[in-house]
């Protein structure tokens, strides 16, 4: 069964290609999902696969250049729902 990680990333994270760095990131994992900008200047991410690949892909998100823009990150694990079919940007 997959599993859904929900992450929130607030500090300096929009209008610096900060989606388009995690789409790109994205790539390299077995991972399915979305992110997005949130009104309130975070960015919201939410990705579905294997634990251990959505681990990692987290991990690998502040290594691909983005740690000196992100101030905090909020993580919560959910069982995933399957319904994504690839991992884009949302709007």
């Amino acid at each position: 069964m997959p599993a859904r990680l929900q992450v929130l990333f607030s500090g300096r994270v929009q209008g610096i290609g900060f989606r388009y760095t995690v789409k790109q990131t994205a790539l390299g994992y077995e991972v399915t999902g979305w992110v997005k900008n949130l009104a309130d200047g975070r960015v919201e991410l939410l990705a579905e696969g294997a634990r251990d690949e959505l681990e990692a892909f987290q991990v690998a998100i502040p290594e691909a250049g983005l740690r000196r823009f992100i101030r905090e990150t909020q993580s919560e694990w959910s069982d995933g729902t399957g319904e994504f079919r690839g991992f884009e940007i949302a709007r």
